[in-house]
């Protein structure tokens, strides 16, 4: 008995479901001008449009994904790269950036009718066979990547090479030229966050950076020797302290910050610059009073804690909006690679620097 229901089942979708043919035979058209409706191309009537149109409503015709990817070449999906694992990203790094990005990549594809693939590195594996089962991958028209890449990258050279469509959310490293990218010039930044603690009377100015291989880092590090040449201040290298973009690195760095005698620390992200404040409070010590803390990113979390923290504000979802435009436009055919942007940042002062703020 089973056997024959089913059976019977299959029979009754095959008379409920329309195929191209079926549709353009109702529509009195032929196959390929359905064909070209679907695909929303040019060349026909609207009259004509507007008729197939109708017999798609009607019947509830919904064209075969997969076949219409083959036709086009494309599947309207796009790959966000993620190049470190969950628990990094999500628990030890930074519980606010990702999911900021994220959210503005997949506002912008919905928008443009497109599906995103999210790929995450596995605690547990290598680095280079992870870009490797990325680069396989046939699901995609084009990638995101979202992170500065480190100096070298085999994933950036493959993609290159295969003169495959993606984006980097960040500026690539100075080895690559002609890389498209959407970010924010971090020289200039952390300069200014700096040049401001020098401005209220700081003189002993330490800095916690990011992990020093990738381009974010070592750009905000110049920007802060900029910064303290800028203000006529002596440069110290005890003053610099490694980090590494998380919450534990920012409380070890100030820890050893303290240990410098430093006034004011400016923090290459939010993140690192609430472990800063942390390391100053568990010391007995009072901030902006005894020491000011600039941080990076104007995360919500910058609001959050007391003092509210002073910070570069960097447009984190829109820089990923638009990075997700370009993408789409580079695999459409729409602009040329490589398209380069640079986003503005603002300084907005709260009270963890000690100047007063206005209104």
């Amino acid at each position: 008995m089973s056997r024959n229901l089913r059976t019977l089942s299959e029979k009754d979708a095959g008379t409920k479901r329309m195929n191209l043919e079926q549709v353009a035979q109702k529509a009195g058209v032929s196959r390929a001008t359905v064909s070209r409706v679907i695909n929303d191309e040019q060349y026909v009537r609207e009259e004509t449009r507007q008729k197939v149109l109708r017999v798609i409503e009607e019947e509830g015709y919904a064209p075969n994904a997969a076949a219409r990817a083959l036709a086009k070449r494309q599947t309207e999906v796009i790959g966000i790269v993620v190049p470190d694992t969950l628990e990094n990203i999500l628990v030890n790094d930074n519980p606010y950036y990702y999911p900021i990005v994220l959210q503005g990549i997949t506002n912008a594809a919905h928008s443009d009718d497109y599906a995103t693939l999210l790929w995450m590195l596995h605690s547990s594996e290598d680095e280079r066979r992870y870009y490797q089962r990325i680069l396989k991958n046939r699901l995609m028209d084009g990638l995101l990547i979202v992170a500065s890449v480190t100096t070298e990258s085999f994933l950036i050279d493959e993609l290159q090479r295969i003169k495959f469509p993606f984006v980097i959310i960040s500026q690539p490293p100075r080895s690559y030229e002609g890389i498209s990218y959407v970010g924010i010039d971090n020289v200039a930044a952390a300069q200014e966050a700096v040049h401001h603690l020098a401005q209220l009377g700081r003189k002993r100015i330490g800095t916690i950076t990011g992990k020093m291989h990738n381009r974010e880092a070592q750009d905000r590090l110049r920007g802060y020797e900029q910064g303290i040449k800028l203000s006529g201040l002596p440069y110290d290298e005890t003053l610099v302290v490694e980090g590494a973009f998380s919450r534990d690195s920012g409380y070890n760095g100030m820890k050893y910050l303290l240990d410098q005698g430093v006034d004011a620390v400016f923090a290459a992200s939010d993140v690192m610059a609430v472990g800063a404040l942390e390391a100053i409070q568990e010391a007995g010590l009072h901030v902006p009073e005894d020491i000011a803390i600039v941080g990076f990113d104007d995360l919500p979390l910058a609001t959050q804690v007391k003092p509210t923290l002073t910070t570069i504000r960097q447009p984190i979802a829109k820089k990923a909006a638009i990075a997700t435009s370009t993408l789409i436009g580079l695999i459409e055919g729409r602009m040329q690679a490589p398209v380069q942007v640079l986003l503005p940042t603002q300084l907005v002062i709260r009270n963890s620097c000690g100047a007063k703020q206005k209104g």
